[in-house]
């Protein structure tokens, strides 16, 4: 049996009660961004370095290739664990598999967020995309789709600001999800995770930040910068959320993939 073949069995055993793993016809998504100087951060954090240690021939006659890179916890695709808003949450290297790995359900608002830099996605268009696909089933990944990804990695057209520094800050402006509605995807609708295509769950405008807080508060992990969102369905994906496991870490880099069966 091979490596890949083996897949579906290793995530069965690291989470029990996970869905099953890629099984018959189907393709996977790749949902990350890659990571280089390009990357989009946050104004005031530490941007993607790679330096290269070594790459060419060495004395004995080999190829050799070897770099370090060094980066904030969050920026490009990434997640973030509940510590990094809610005191005593968990830190990324206690987010169990079962938790990353899950049905998806893509919620596309994309129309309405294109249109207003500064939407909040709420209660309402959650429930309008249940009036055509179905209540949104308990321990599913959200992805929020907001069209955005579209802009990466241009920082004015994504962030809303190429500026860099404290100041810049008040200057993003890009959509998110409202609290009210963080809360009612948690409590009315038991999601595991849930995602989105921006540079934050909460709008590039908030100075609050209630739904990192609500959702933190509950356990709930986010990932953030998204890519690929417009190649999933509605529903029916399975999505594969691995961060770095960075031990004590409030965040981490995300290699997120998402496997579509065939119908």
């Amino acid at each position: 049996m091979t490596h890949k073949a083996l897949l579906p069995a290793i995530l069965a055993m690291a989470a029990c009660s996970t869905p099953p793993g890629p099984g018959g016809t189907g393709r996977w998504v790749d949902l990350t961004h890659a990571f280089s100087e390009r990357t989009l951060y946050w104004p005031t954090s530490e941007q993607f370095r790679l330096e290269k240690v070594f790459e060419g021939t060495t004395p004995q006659g080999f190829h050799y290739a070897a770099n370090r890179f060094s980066a904030a916890e969050h920026g490009g695709t990434h997640l973030d664990a509940p510590i990094h808003f809610a005191a005593g949450g968990a830190t990324v290297d206690r987010m169990v598999p079962d938790q990353l790995i899950g049905p998806a359900v893509v919620i596309d608002l994309s129309a309405r967020t294109l249109a207003d830099r500064d939407y909040r996605i709420g209660i309402a268009d959650l429930v309008g995309w249940e009036a055509v696909h179905g209540p949104i089933p308990a321990q599913s990944i959200v992805l929020l789709r907001t069209g955005y990804e579209h802009f990466w990695p241009d920082p004015v057209r994504y962030l809303g600001t190429a500026e860099r520094g404290a100041g810049a800050v008040a200057k993003l402006h890009f959509p998110g999800l409202a609290p009210e509605a963080a809360e009612w995807l948690a409590a009315e609708r038991h999601i595991k995770a849930v995602g989105l295509d921006t540079a934050s769950i909460d709008h590039g405008q908030s100075t609050l930040f209630e739904s990192h807080r609500i959702l933190a508060r509950r356990g709930i992990p986010i990932f953030e910068n998204v890519a690929g969102l417009g190649e999933l369905p509605a529903t029916g994906a399975i999505v594969y959320a691995l961060p770095m496991k960075i031990q004590g870490g409030s965040g981490a880099p995300l290699r997120v993939v998402a496997w579509v069966p065939s119908h």
